[in-house]
């Protein structure tokens, strides 16, 4: 990053750093995490205890059993395809329409600092386990569940499901959720701080009493000690939604990142989404999408080399009107790259698709 542009990152987020949210009483924001995720908190946690009852124990073998599944299947194959492919990361990742999903986030870029993952779904409250007394736990855990089991099984979320599933229960929003990918993701939370986002991008503390918050800062550690940060913004993401929100001006302050695209409904298609598309293809030096993301006739030629993986036929029924005849005329005319786990509508394998645009280097004479 540019000293300049480090120097007016700093000025934009760091003098308005955000107070830490609470943390529930005595129960550090990562042994919650663990324990949401079915991972044993520590030995002095309060929440230790509630680690021997019957109910965590089966979420704790459920869960186990799931990500056993999932890693062998899916995620380490995920992660050996990045290794292959996605030699050049950059610093900060723009996720759009990604919801809370920071599974395949960080499965995809692991090397990323800074994860900005922005979605319709409220953050909610930080979740506070030490409430949960009697029956109120395995029924949290049990929701937890129900509400994760879309992503572990199929690599998204439905919209319209999160949004009842994550609007109910003692555990609401998109944070329980973030927790247990966190934790399973191999992290440890060190802060979790609300931020309101002001029209000019800057971030400010957000006010208890002013309002649900609309996002949140995740500072956080993975096996090797690197700080690492994850963005989460409930914001809408339509023209109209990011031209009051300061979402993108946001994003501008992070300078050129890489972005992921990934059961995003097609969104991208339409002229409704057009200031999200623009500012990936402005800001990023590469995309990873499936077949919902930028449409391939947007890349144009002289900037971007595109290399296509797996199989491209045709989008799922529902949104047959999607169907890219140049997208699949990419694929033909190309040498598709290995794609040996299902993702997206399409997940399962063999018929899954990825694409990655990367930028190309711009003529000297335009530097």
């Amino acid at each position: 990053m540019r000293p300049l542009l480090a120097a007016a990152l700093a000025a934009g987020l760091l003098l308005l750093a955000p107070s830490a949210a609470p943390a529930a009483e005595g129960a550090t924001f990562d042994d919650t995490a663990r324990f949401l995720a079915g991972m044993q908190p520590s030995a002095a946690s309060p929440l230790a205890p509630l680690a021997r009852e019957a109910s965590w124990q089966q979420h704790a073998r459920h869960f186990d059993a799931e990500w056993a599944r999932l890693d062998a299947h899916q995620l380490g194959k995920v992660r050996a395809f990045a290794a292959r492919n996605l030699r050049s990361p950059r610093a900060t990742l723009f996720y759009m329409f990604s919801g809370p999903d920071f599974l395949y986030a960080a499965a995809f870029f692991p090397q990323a600092s800074t994860y900005v993952l922005s979605g319709l779904e409220r953050t909610g409250p930080i979740p506070d386990v030490t409430r949960l007394k009697g029956r109120a736990l395995p029924a949290a855990l049990g929701h937890l569940k129900v509400s994760l089991r879309q992503m572990l099984s199929h690599s998204y979320f439905i919209t319209s499901e999160m949004g009842a599933h994550l609007n109910r229960g003692e555990l609401t929003g998109t944070l329980p959720l973030l927790y247990v990918f966190l934790a399973r993701s191999g992290k440890t939370i060190t802060d979790v701080s609300f931020v309101d986002l002001e029209p000019d991008g800057s971030l400010k503390a957000h006010e208890a009493g002013s309002g649900p918050p609309r996002a949140v800062k995740i500072a956080f550690k993975g096996a090797e000690g690197r700080a690492q940060t994850l963005y989460y913004f409930s914001t809408n993401l339509a023209n109209d939604g990011v031209a009051r929100s300061g979402f993108l001006k946001f994003c501008e302050r992070l300078g050129q990142g890489d972005a992921f695209v990934k059961s995003a409904s097609y969104l991208l298609h339409g002229s409704a989404f057009s200031s999200v598309r623009e500012f990936l293809l402005e800001n990023s030096a590469g995309i990873l999408q499936d077949d919902t993301g930028i449409p391939v006739s947007h890349f144009k030629d002289e900037e971007w080399t595109l290399q296509p993986y797996g199989t491209y036929t045709r989008p799922i029924p529902v949104f047959a009107r999607n169907y890219q005849s140049k997208l699949k005329a990419l694929f033909d005319k190309g040498k598709p790259g290995q794609l040996d786990f299902g993702i997206g509508y399409k997940w399962r394998p063999n018929q899954s698709n990825l694409m990655l645009a990367v930028r190309k280097p711009r003529p000297a004479a335009e530097r």
